[in-house]
């Protein structure tokens, strides 16, 4: 089973580009996602026709690399970030993958603060890879941000592989947990939890 799990992981290769930015994550000691979940990532945005699509967590731009490649050739990807030195190294990522200024919206600031400034129900999908401490509000924002048929996906779903263990009972397992549980019993999301890197929920707005 993990063979299969680290082939599934690297089925989709990642270019220089992608190790460049991937490199600088670790350097700056960023959790960037995986090459399995960033595939996936392309993916449902690919599926989607995605022409606006929220970020939430830039890091130095390797999930929002994967988001830009599968969106439309007119897509927009809006990006918020704390960080205003990762945002800076996620716009040169981004012009050296071949993708115009016009293509990025890099917004420095807390996720909370900027989130209630975007338009209600025009985005094709929002990603979450932030705080888990804030994913709660980030979900609920969401749900007003997507349009009808528009895809969440939060990052970090099974909580390091704790998810499952009800003896975990730190504070970020427990948020996560409660999250997950919340989303998949809600009428107003089509959930499904996948195992590809630290685990990705997605959903679908009803």
């Amino acid at each position: 089973m993990a063979q299969a799990l680290q082939f599934a992981e690297t089925y989709v290769a990642e270019d220089v580009v992608l190790q460049t930015a991937r490199g600088l994550a670790h350097e700056f000691g960023l959790h960037a996602v995986t090459a399995g979940a960033g595939a996936t990532l392309r993916l449902l945005a690919a599926a989607g026709s995605a022409r606006a699509v929220v970020e939430i967590g830039t890091g130095t731009g390797v999930s929002g690399l994967w988001l830009l490649r599968g969106m439309r050739d007119d897509g927009v990807l809006t990006t918020i970030d704390v960080e205003n030195e990762h945002q800076r190294i996620a716009r040169r990522i981004f012009m050296e993958a071949g993708f115009a200024p016009s293509r990025t919206r890099i917004i420095n600031g807390r996720a909370l603060d900027v989130l209630p400034r975007l338009a209600d129900g025009v985005y094709d999908m929002v990603f979450v890879d932030a705080d888990c401490a804030e994913y709660g509000a980030c979900v609920d924002a969401a749900l007003r941000l997507l349009r009808p048929g528009g895809v969440l996906a939060v990052s970090g779903a099974l909580a390091g592989g704790r998810i499952g263990d009800p003896a975990a009972r730190d504070v970020d397992t427990v948020t996560v947990r409660e999250l997950v549980k919340t989303v998949r019993e809600s009428e107003e999301w089509v959930p499904a939890l996948l195992p590809t890197g630290d685990g990705l929920l997605v959903a679908v707005k009803k």
